[in-house]
């Protein structure tokens, strides 16, 4: 059963927060809000958390996973970056927008693209995410809660506990979230590939 944590949006209870990271660095897996729509999210290193993502959301092994970064510092770990692409990325972050950029070593090699070697990521502008990023100290592997069976996201968290009780480990809510997932951008060659339009105003990428 999934334990329900209500915290504050602006001001998360540091308590809470405390309490989810220890389940994260405990193979837990967690639905939690982010500034575009609800994600799941883990710890890199957590096959079963992966492993539970894709049965819930139906994935293949083409999907791209997103490894949600606190900052430029943390995200500069797990991708390349060029400068123009940096200049590109640095304008319109901390927002809803994800990036696919070519990997670097420290990302396991389950979550790359098979044959493009790439990864999606992204720098949230929620303050709970940035909560949570602060004392994990790492990225959370995230996917869009997107079910197989929905259009859109659910977006309230007690929704999320009673469709996923017994395949998730916990809920954060912090009130009303998004229905729109985060535009994605495909850097991976170079030029801006608009993937997706979602949540971030794409004008900037045409």
């Amino acid at each position: 059963m999934a334990r329900y944590f209500d915290v504050h949006p602006d001001n998360p209870q540091r308590r809470s927060i405390l309490q989810v990271v220890d389940m994260l660095r405990n193979d837990g897996l967690i639905a939690y809000p982010t500034d575009s729509c609800f994600a799941l999210g883990c710890q890199l290193g957590n096959r079963d958390g992966i492993d539970r993502i894709r049965q819930i959301r139906h994935l293949d092994d083409r999907h791209h996973f997103t490894l949600v970064c606190q900052d430029f510092a943390q995200l500069g770990q797990f991708v390349y970056v060029d400068n123009d692409v940096f200049r590109a990325i640095k304008a319109v972050t901390p927002g809803s927008y994800t990036f696919i950029l070519p990997a670097t070593k420290e990302v396991p090699r389950r979550l790359l693209h098979p044959k493009k070697k790439t990864v999606g990521v992204r720098i949230p502008d929620h303050s709970v995410v940035q909560a949570l990023l602060a004392e994990l100290g790492e990225p959370l592997l995230s996917s869009t809660l997107l079910l197989p069976d929905q259009e859109e996201p659910m977006t309230q968290g007690w929704e999320i506990k009673e469709r996923l009780d017994n395949v998730i480990d916990a809920v954060i809510d912090s009130g009303e979230c998004g229905t729109v997932p985060t535009t994605v951008i495909d850097f991976s060659q170079g030029e801006p590939e608009i993937v997706r339009a979602g949540a971030g105003d794409v004008s900037r990428f045409e």
